[in-house]
């Protein structure tokens, strides 16, 4: 008996510069829908490197929970990135206020336990928390990028928001690992 043939993971239609949405519409690779969803892509992979190394933080690993929702979440975001039809995005797992509400109460906890922020901080400190700050800056590209798609189209205003408070989030999140590990922020020194 022999196993049937496995499908390719490569297809070649990308060969000549062009991909498909989610919707099989076929666009160039540099088309501003790609270029979102590649960001939020990158956005995920970086925040799934985070996860790998918290097992080696324990203090650390009251993040991974999250962490693994909102990389959930973000699939959900860059399926709806890749996608110009109405009737396949109703067929979308649903990004919903809910969503941009769960981040809020997760900024707003992890708030408590930090000092109140009054200057301008680095992106520095214990690994895991300059690893976020790279997330959040990951964050914000992904935002801006969607923001090309959503002034034109506001079926595409909440993935926006969620981008939005997803960076806010994670600089929170930054700074709390640095108070958890004893580093506190790293202030900017003006010169």
């Amino acid at each position: 008996m022999t196993d049937a043939p496995k499908a390719k993971i490569y297809t070649r239609t990308g060969d000549k510069g062009t991909t498909r949405l989610v919707d099989g519409s076929c666009v160039e690779k540099f088309n501003p829908r790609v270029e979102a969803y590649g960001c939020v892509d990158e956005l995920n992979s970086s925040l799934g490197m985070i996860r790998a190394t918290l097992p080696a933080h324990p203090v650390l690993s009251a993040l991974d929970p999250v962490l693994e929702k909102i990389q959930n979440e973000l699939f959900n975001v860059g399926s709806i990135l890749a996608t110009e039809k109405d009737e396949v995005l109703k067929m979308l797992p649903a990004l919903t206020e809910s969503h941009v509400r769960f981040l809020e109460v997760q900024i707003d906890t992890l708030t408590t336990e930090l000092p109140e922020l009054k200057n301008f901080i680095l992106p520095a400190g214990h690994p895991i928390a300059a690893a976020l700050h790279i997330s959040r800056t990951s964050c914000r590209r992904s935002e801006r990028r969607s923001a090309e798609i959503a002034v034109k189209d506001d079926r595409y205003l909440l993935p926006l928001q969620y981008l939005n408070r997803l960076s806010d989030y994670l600089f929170v999140a930054a700074r709390w690992a640095n108070v958890k590990t004893g580093h506190g922020d790293v202030l900017w020194k003006k010169s």
